[in-house]
C-alpha cells in the first residue's frame, strides 16, 4: 500500500504542476488550479502523503524544472512574491489531510479545504509582503497586500473548494474500489 500511496503522491505532484499551467495572470500574481490539486491530495492521500506530493512539486520547481506558473522554475523563484504560496501548499495539504474525516462528505471536505486555504494564505500573504516591501521596495500597505495577495482570489478559491468537496468523496471511492487506497 505504501508504494501505491507514493505513486498517487507523484500523480498529485504532477497534477499540481498541470494546475500551474492552467492560469490567468493578474498583477504580480496568477490564478491557477494548484490549490484544487493540493486540496484533493490532502483529502484523498491524507496528511503525510498529501504533503509529500506538494513537497515533491515545490522541490522539482526549485531544482529548475519549469513547473511553476508561467513555466518557470529554479531556486531564484524564492525571491518572487508568490513563492510563499508554493511553500504554503505543503502544510495546507497536511492540514487538509488531518481535518478531512474518514467518512468524506461534501461539508467535511469543504471545511478541511477551507482550513487548508487559511494555512496557505497565512504563509503566502506575509511572504508576499516581505518580498514586495523589503526586497522589491514596492512599499505596499497592509490593505494593498491583502487585496493583491488574497481578496481577489477568494471567490475562485471557494469555487475550487466546492469542486474538491464534490469530487474528493467520489474519487476516493473509485480509488478504494480499484485497490489504490485502503478500504476502511
Amino acid at each position: 500500500m505504501k508504494l501505491k500511496k507514493l505513486i498517487l503522491a507523484a500523480l498529485f505532484a504532477s497534477l499540481t504542476a498541470v494546475g500551474a499551467f492552467i492560469s490567468i495572470n493578474i498583477g504580480i500574481s496568477t490564478i491557477t488550479l494548484q490549490f484544487l490539486f493540493t486540496a484533493l491530495a490532502g483529502v484523498i492521500l491524507g496528511a503525510k502523503y498529501g504533503a509529500l506530493s506538494q513537497a515533491v512539486y515545490v522541490a522539482l520547481g526549485l531544482v529548475g524544472v519549469p513547473i511553476y506558473a508561467g513555466g518557470v522554475g529554479g531556486f531564484q523563484y524564492v525571491l518572487r512574491p508568490t513563492f510563499g504560496f508554493l511553500v504554503g501548499l505543503i502544510p495546507a495539504a497536511f492540514v487538509i489531510g488531518i481535518v478531512a474525516s474518514k467518512k468524506l462528505t461534501f461539508w467535511n471536505t469543504a471545511l478541511a479545504c477551507t482550513v487548508g486555504l487559511g494555512i496557505l494564505y497565512a504563509i503566502g500573504v506575509p511572504y508576499m509582503a516581505v518580498i514586495c516591501n523589503a526586497y522589491l521596495g514596492y512599499n505596499m500597505s497592509f490593505w494593498d497586500i491583502m487585496k493583491t495577495g488574497m481578496i481577489i482570489y477568494l471567490p475562485g478559491d471557494f469555487a475550487k473548494i466546492a469542486v474538491c468537496a464534490f469530487l474528493a468523496p467520489k474519487l476516493t471511492g473509485v480509488l478504494k474500489k480499484t485497490g489504490m487506497l485502503e478500504k476502511n
